[in-house]
């Protein structure tokens, strides 16, 4: 192992164990806020910390199996135990590379998607109802709990808009390389000539934010009110329930109307606002760090063109990384494990380069 790999898992374990001791004084306990922060980071470190333990007993054993060679009775037994164990820290080497890359603080959040019909009018909306679909299908799978937060239904079905809270283990961390521009190639249920139409949905993950971590000035905010409506412009609430808040310095906005009381879409769309605010300010931090996102995969922009959806030939494309399934017809039904898979492993792969490159 290399001396500076070794440096970094030895601080590691000796900050798992002092987190661990950390925990155990009552000051702690009784803070919540201390708690919750040391504890997350704890668990940050374990995987890393307790391999690195198992690492170490191997290093025993093939020093042992050293001292056992000279007696020829146990000769083969000791050579055989220190090649299974040599084999198996190569292989935990290769591992602690990922498991010391820097970890994304949001990687455990929550997190809200905003999706919206692009280009290709009717048939936009309709595909941005079925990505919808697919990423709720995706998050049951997964075990996670999905919260519509606002929509605008097309005219002809899908949304012109729609807003989700996904609540789960690690949901930033598997979904966030989604933001970008989503691209389907197909007949559209809208076309009478059978032609194969272009149209594209947009995509944006946020995660979400908590008030201590975003400071939002009360008098920076708009806030309206008005009536609910359903497709087509129907009036389905006759009181002014639905709220809209426009963030004056950056101009984002967010809106809901799912609620029948003002106050709870209000809530809602203070989350929404948070969420935005949060992310667009931490858009502009790594947009101060060129070289890190020259590595990153995409800038989750919406108008960076991420993933194409060909239904003739049933294929996926994602542009990115150059990964190409041939099971739309699955893909759509949630099962994207492969596609995401794929990306953080490329995430992976160039964090370790750009760490080496910066060594």
């Amino acid at each position: 192992m290399e001396e500076s790999m070794r440096k970094r898992l030895n601080a590691t374990r000796d900050r798992y164990n002092a987190l661990e001791k950390e925990l155990e004084k009552e000051e702690i306990v009784n803070d919540v806020e201390a708690f919750t922060k040391l504890n997350k980071e704890k668990g940050n470190l374990e995987e890393a910390a307790k391999r690195y333990e198992e690492y170490l007993k191997l290093e025993r054993d093939v020093e042992d199996s050293l001292l056992l060679e000279d007696d020829p009775e146990m000769a083969d037994f000791a050579k055989a135990t220190r090649k299974e164990a040599q084999a198996e820290m190569e292989k935990m080497e290769d591992e602690f590379k990922i498991l010391l890359l820097p970890k994304d603080p949001n990687d455990d959040k929550n997190i809200i998607v905003e999706i919206r019909g692009a280009v290709g009018g009717d048939e936009a909306n309709i595909f941005a109802g079925d990505l919808l679909r697919m990423y709720t299908r995706y998050a049951e799978k997964q075990g996670w709990q999905v919260k519509l937060l606002d929509a605008s239904l097309g005219a002809a079905g899908g949304y012109a808009s729609v807003s989700v809270l996904i609540k789960g283990d690690l949901v930033y961390s598997k979904l966030k390389f989604e933001s970008g521009a989503h691209r389907v190639q197909r007949v559209p249920k809208t076309e009478a000539s059978g032609r194969i139409h272009t149209s594209t949905a947009t995509v944006l993950v946020m995660p979400e934010a908590k008030e201590v971590e975003v400071n939002i000035n009360p008098n920076d905010l708009k806030i309206d009110t008005y009536h609910s409506q359903g497709a087509g412009g129907q009036n389905v609430n006759k009181t002014e329930s639905a709220v809209r808040i426009t963030h004056l310095p950056t101009g984002l906005v967010a809106a809901c109307q799912t609620e029948k009381a003002q106050l709870q879409n209000k809530e809602i769309a203070m989350q929404m606002i948070r969420a935005k605010v949060f992310a667009f300010f931490q858009e502009q931090e790594d947009s101060k760090r060129a070289q890190e996102r020259k590595l990153k995969v995409g800038t989750g922009e919406r108008s960076e063109k991420i993933r194409t959806y060909n239904y003739p030939q049933n294929r996926v494309t994602d542009h990115r990384i150059g990964f190409t399934v041939n099971t739309l017809d699955r893909v759509m039904e949630g099962e994207i494990d492969g596609i995401i898979e794929a990306l953080i492993h490329f995430d992976q792969e160039q964090k370790m380069l750009e760490e080496t490159t910066n060594a």
